[in-house]
């Protein structure tokens, strides 16, 4: 069975899809309010189908994000790298936690992330960052019970077009 057909091509669209929504020019009062697309999907992933990504995979894209938004190389990747290894470490609990429960744990790990990236950009000596800096992982809390279900969705349908 080729990749695409066995449920690779959602995964690797949807990942391409937040890539892409990462790039999306935003006016400047907005750009702090911009969410973690690529952890956002990323963790949707690693919570439904933890077969398909693992932390080489969430290095992999966290290396192109890197890249295609010209951050510390290695930023990215070992911020997904962090993030993938704390949602397989409690996958077993939080895929069973209803979607209300799951978006807070996500701003939990949301908040993790932001630590990690402000850790990155002192240790650069960029200097402590601003209180919006810490705006993104309340608008990712609020997106994740929607891009939960919009992506179940999609999933569960190519699922029973396959079968």
């Amino acid at each position: 069975m080729s990749r695409l057909r066995d449920g690779y091509g959602l995964l690797l669209l949807s990942l391409f899809a937040a890539l892409l929504l990462g790039l999306l020019p935003l006016p400047g009062w907005a750009a702090p309010l911009r969410p973690f697309w690529v952890g956002l999907v990323l963790g949707y992933w690693a919570l439904e189908a933890p077969q398909r990504v693992g932390l080489g995979y969430a290095f992999a894209i966290g290396v192109l994000a890197d890249l295609m938004f010209g951050t510390v190389f290695g930023e990215h990747a070992l911020r997904l790298t962090i993030l993938l290894f704390l949602l397989l470490r409690f996958r077993a609990r939080l895929r069973f936690f209803p979607l209300s429960q799951q978006a807070l744990a996500m701003f939990a790990l949301l908040i993790n992330d932001r630590i990690v990236a402000a850790a990155v950009r002192l240790f650069i000596g960029e200097g402590p960052p601003p209180i919006e800096f810490w705006l993104s992982p309340l608008v990712g809390t609020l997106l994740w019970p929607w891009l939960f279900l919009l992506l179940d969705d999609l999933r569960l349908r190519q699922r029973s077009r396959e079968g």
